[in-house]
């Protein structure tokens, strides 16, 4: 459904005050935005006074002071691109399509630049599905030239790949020739022999720049028609007050056909496969609008990097999304394989998407600088990461270090444990381009403190000897009483404290299969993987102390004696004879 029912024109592209720019008329604009349905777009172009208005009045079957303005019967209204308010609905290929007629200002008007007829000429190429080239009597070679803006952007936009794959789809040009007579010529032919190749023997450069265009030319043959309309009558400023019957009846016959013809040709605009809707259209236009003012002269590239914009914006965002989601750290050769398949995805997706052949390819050369720019950060990010991991790893190890340098019970085979097992953790657990510098760190570390233990290892061993002789001592003599072992305690204390140190030094004691055979036992007594003596020293030793005060003190009186010799007790007790 419709919901533009304006009954007059109204522009949607206006010049800037100084008549070199283009800028957007918000009203009109607004209302084709509310049109739902699938736009095409018929727009009527050539020089200034050629009668584009009353041509398009005719198409509209429209007067003069019900359709757009006529320049000779009033000032000029057309300036800028004026669009007919009320579309024409038109099945296409069982397609219900709003045709929509545009008004463009003249070429070669007093006080205008060529770079501004060239921006209306290139706007009307790229938004319209009919472009109507009106030539009042004859194809001058300035008309010629005019198109070749159209065929570069033909070259780059439609023809990636022939039949497929287009950017959107061209207009479909057509040639009309307001003349009588012909001089024996059909119009087509006309456009024909206009388009021939001019000879050149001489090598003059304007005459071959004049060729390239008409081989260029060659290109929109299959897309473009010629057709040639009388002169409507003698009395040319008159028209506007004349009825059909008062017109020439061939003029009206052939305007008929051409109403005919640009009917059939019309197609609805697609961008990229998709058909545009009003909205779609009006963001097309502010799209074209924006390349064609971005620079002082508008040329094919700006239109290409204007288009592949948001293209490329999308392709970086995609690729930059997928190294978003890369858990971080990983190896350089894991990262460069990620960033190789992200940007392929975003190359390949800009491939399928992008605007242009030739000149798309500084857009490429621009989404390939932006990936690299991105994959740096995510460089830095990486290390970053592999470094905060890979120290907090570090830090974990030497207190691990630390703790079993200080081990109550000292043993080898749990720091040797322990170290491994640190070792190992850090091996897993420390990814990415830190981990080499790391690894030096940690084999220095662990190095380091392996010497140190080792260093304090048998020293501690041997005091703890010490340590323990005189600890049965006393448990021998004062708790349980055992003179056995007592004597053995007091034996190995004089041997460790007298014997050793007089007739071995430290390290051929160390050397000793004796202290060698000690070693073991301690190693199997304080740490095994089912057993660690060092966590449950105290607690056994508690236990251990409760089971000698409960033997000592109630166990002795229950059985009265001991199967081993005890210490004598000569002086007193309950066995002593009283006297009298």
């Amino acid at each position: 459904m419709l919901h533009l029912v304006t009954l007059a024109g109204f522009p949607i592209i206006e010049p800037d005050p100084g008549h070199t720019k283009l800028r957007l008329s918000s009203d009109g604009l607004e209302a084709i935005r509310r049109i739902m349905t699938p736009i095409a777009a018929v727009a009527v172009i050539g020089p200034y006074r050629s009668g584009k208005s009353f041509l398009l009045n005719q198409l509209l079957s429209l007067s003069c002071y019900e359709g757009f303005g006529v320049g000779h019967m009033r000032d000029t209204k057309t300036k800028g691109i004026w669009v007919w308010g009320t579309p024409v609905e038109l099945d296409v290929n069982g397609v219900n399509t709003s045709v929509f007629y545009l008004d463009t200002e003249g070429f070669e008007s007093i006080g205008k630049s060529n770079v501004y007829d060239d921006r209306i000429f290139a706007l009307a190429t790229v938004l319209s599905s009919v472009l109507i080239y009106n030539l009042p009597e004859t194809i001058r070679e300035a008309d010629i030239s005019r198109l070749s803006f159209a065929v570069e952007l033909a070259e780059e936009f439609y023809g990636r790949v022939k039949g497929q794959d287009f950017a959107f789809e061209p207009a479909k040009l057509l040639w009309l020739i307001q003349r009588d007579f012909l001089e024996g010529k059909s119009v087509q032919e006309m456009v024909h022999e206009a388009l021939q190749h001019v000879p050149n023997n001489d090598g003059d450069k304007n005459i071959d720049q004049v060729n390239q265009i008409r081989e260029s030319l060659a290109i929109m043959g299959g897309n473009s028609t010629a057709f040639s309309l009388p002169q409507p009558h003698l009395q040319r400023t008159k028209l506007c007050d004349m009825k059909d019957d008062q017109l020439d009846p061939v003029y009206v016959k052939r305007r008929q056909q051409l109403k005919e013809l640009v009917a059939s040709i019309i197609r609805p605009k697609i961008v990229q496969g998709k058909l545009l809707n009003g909205q779609d259209f009006v963001a097309f236009l502010e799209q074209i609008l924006e390349a064609l003012n971005k620079g002082e002269i508008p040329s094919t590239g700006s239109l290409v990097e204007v288009f592949n914009k948001g293209i490329l914006e999308r392709c970086l965002k995609r690729y930059s999304e997928t190294m978003l989601n890369l858990t971080l750290p990983l190896t350089a050769q894991s990262l460069r394989d990620a960033h190789e398949r992200s940007r392929g995805d975003a190359m390949k997706s800009f491939d399928e998407q992008h605007f242009g052949r030739n000149h798309a390819k500084r857009s490429f050369m621009q989404l390939e600088e932006e990936i690299d720019k991105a994959y740096k950060n995510v460089i830095l990010a990486n290390d970053y990461q592999s470094a905060k991991l890979c120290e907090a790893l570090y830090v974990r190890c030497e207190d691990e270090m630390d703790q079993l340098q200080v081990l109550r019970l000292p043993s080898m085979a749990k720091f040797n444990a322990g170290l491994l097992q640190c070792n190992q953790s850090f091996e897993q657990e420390c990814v990415g381009p830190s981990k080499e510098k790391y690894e030096q760190r940690m084999m220095k570390m662990l190095g380091k403190s392996k010497s140190q233990f080792i260093k304090d290892y048998n020293q501690r061993l041997f005091n703890w000897l010490v340590t323990f002789s005189l600890v049965m001592v006393v448990v021998g003599r004062f708790i349980i009483k055992f003179i056995l072992i007592e004597m053995g305690a007091w034996i190995l204390f004089i041997f460790l404290e007298t014997y050793t140190r007089m007739f071995w030094s430290a390290e051929s004691l160390y050397y000793n299969p004796v202290w060698h055979f000690t070693v073991a036992t301690w190693e199997t007594l304080v740490y095994s993987p089912i057993l660690d003596l060092d966590r449950w020293a105290v607690p056994i030793g508690f236990v251990l102390l409760i089971l000698v005060i409960y033997w000592r003190c109630y166990c002795k009186r229950k059985h009265g004696h001991w199967l081993l010799p005890l210490h004598s007790n000569s002086k007193g007790g309950p066995s002593r004879p009283r006297s009298d």
